[in-house]
């Protein structure tokens, strides 16, 4: 079976993104929050993000917490800031495989992969 993992590199401390809340939706007929995590102090969640009979086909968004983050490390973002809330949408096609999603940020930039 099947799962999802997430970690966050911080680009401009050039660390670990660690304490960034992440939220996990399912995308259907509605937006449908499933999971909540946080990363630990190496920018890693402790559990897979989606795992088990949850972990279905479909189409999914991880939003991270990036601009509470930054601001939590004492930046000073605009307001609003530039990029607050990140939101990757990706889907999960083959419930057999290791889906890892990947977000490398910075208060200007971010970019992801297909990781493994």
């Amino acid at each position: 079976m099947g799962y999802l993992t997430t970690h966050v590199l911080d680009s401009a401390f050039g660390c670990p993104g660690s304490d960034i809340q992440v939220k996990l939706y399912r995308i259907g007929a509605k937006r449908e929050l499933i999971a909540t995590v946080t990363t630990n102090s190496d920018g890693r969640c402790d559990q897979p993000v989606l795992e088990g009979e949850a972990f279905a086909k479909g189409v999914y968004e991880l939003e991270f917490g990036a601009g509470a983050y930054y601001r939590r490390r004492g930046m000073e973002l605009p307001e609003p800031a530039f990029l607050d809330e990140v939101v990757i949408r990706f889907g999960i096609a083959n419930e057999d495989e290791h889906y890892h999603v990947p977000l490398l940020i910075s208060p200007y930039s971010y970019s992801t992969y297909r990781g493994s």
